[in-house]
């Protein structure tokens, strides 16, 4: 049994200071009769009555612990048990480019990814997971958590936008949002540590290349999927947007660089995936759900219930047994 509010536990250090008045000062208050002599009364039969005279005194102190009870709340829970659960570290690195606002995949490239990534998420809840954005360069937009809340709420903020903004330079670095994935990788004990990087475009800036990525990847251990999202072909494609949201289309051939990710993926141990569709981007995940299981072993407690009821009703029936005792029993002459 556990207490929610263990702090009222201390009001029982109260009961001290009673206890030492009853039995030790009230003694010395004026008799209700003064009588010459208590010689005749000395040898007096010892009765129910005398024998158990404290005992409205006992209830009423058992009342007030059990009230006190009460106000700290007891709860109980089931037994404390361990299970075998599945845990790694997994960063996802997005593309945030321009070209991901395309609506070859419904409602578009970028909210596609957020949409099944959400539902990745929510399938690992005992995985660290964080988050790291890419165009033009690179930066983390979550860290490693298990908060999955916060993440999905740093995932609802993901937005082509921040190179209309002047936030993100222009282009695609591959290499730098790799990079910068696996640095929030490379100190981490999990047994397993794995990158998701997800990108339509093909990789046109930055100071480190995908190569020089992948072999850093593989140094720290660190196992990359890569997915080319994107329909092949020619279609109506995303090129410019605006700072006030406005964005400019035109008929692209769409550019990616399956052979660069492929790389990536076999040089550190993962594996690479095209994803035409959400449908296929969906059986992706699914696909990397099912290959990235590494068992941990946690404390879970069963869920909590509610145990004041019964504290509740004894106080009530001792409170009134006293009252009861002292109007009849124990009842003192005026």
């Amino acid at each position: 049994m556990t207490f929610a509010n263990v702090e009222y536990l201390l009001l029982l250090l109260l009961l001290i200071p009673f206890i030492v008045w009853h039995f030790l000062l009230k003694r010395r208050q004026e008799p209700s009769v003064k009588m010459a002599t208590t010689v005749a009364y000395q040898h007096l039969p010892l009765t129910p009555r005398i024998a158990l005279i404290h005992l409205p005194f006992v209830l009423r102190m058992l009342t007030f612990i059990l009230v006190v009870l009460v106000m700290a709340r007891p709860q109980t829970a089931e037994a404390l048990h361990e299970d075998e659960v599945e845990g790694i570290d997994i960063m996802m690195a997005m593309d945030v480019s321009t070209s991901m606002l395309t609506p070859d995949i419904k409602p578009n490239r970028i909210e596609a990814a957020k949409e099944v990534a959400y539902e990745f998420i929510n399938n690992r809840p005992y995985d660290n997971i964080g988050l790291t954005l890419f165009g033009g360069e690179a930066f983390m937009q979550c860290p490693l958590t298990t908060d999955h809340k916060a993440l999905l709420s740093m995932f609802g903020q993901v937005s082509c936008d921040l190179q209309a903004r002047g936030i993100l330079s222009p282009g695609t670095a591959i290499g730098m949002g790799l990079s910068n994935a696996v640095s929030h990788l490379e100190k981490s004990g999990a047994k397993s540590k794995v990158v998701i990087l997800l990108t339509d475009g093909v990789d046109n800036t930055g100071d480190i290349s995908p190569q020089m990525a992948a072999d850093l990847a593989k140094q720290c251990g660190v196992r990359v999927y890569t997915i080319s999202l994107g329909s092949e072909g020619s279609s109506r494609q995303a090129v410019q947007q605006l700072p006030n949201g406005e964005l400019y289309e035109a008929d692209v051939t769409n550019t990616s660089d399956p052979e660069v990710l492929r790389k990536i993926a076999e040089t550190t141990g993962g594996k690479f995936y095209l994803a035409t569709s959400k449908g296929k981007l969906r059986d992706i995940y699914s696909d990397i759900d099912a290959m990235e299981k590494s068992k941990l072993k946690v404390l879970n407690y069963s869920k909590k219930y509610e145990a004041y009821q019964f504290f509740a009703l004894a106080a009530l029936v001792v409170f009134l047994l006293e009252v009861v005792l002292r109007l009849t029993w124990f009842r003192r002459m005026p």
